[in-house]
């Protein structure tokens, strides 16, 4: 699979169970399934690397599905 890299902010979607993401300064939005606790903060600036996931199905219905491979804060 090929990697690729999302800079953006971390946001937490209130909808159903809730989900975790990362919105980027274009507005999309990409739906981790592997988040990293250590970028669960609301608004944090970070960059990861990523691949497409291969899940097929979601209760969550907002974002695009990706796994983490890599991963960074951003300082201000």
């Amino acid at each position: 699979m090929k990697k690729f890299k999302i800079k953006g902010k971390v946001t937490f979607k209130d909808m159903g169970p809730g989900a975790w993401g990362i919105v980027t300064r274009e507005g999309q939005e990409y739906r981790p399934v592997n988040f990293p606790e250590q970028l669960k903060k609301e608004g944090a600036e970070v960059e990861v690397t990523a691949v497409k996931s291969e899940e097929e199905f979601s209760v969550h219905m907002w974002g695009e599905a990706v796994e983490i491979v890599g991963f960074g804060t951003l300082l201000p």
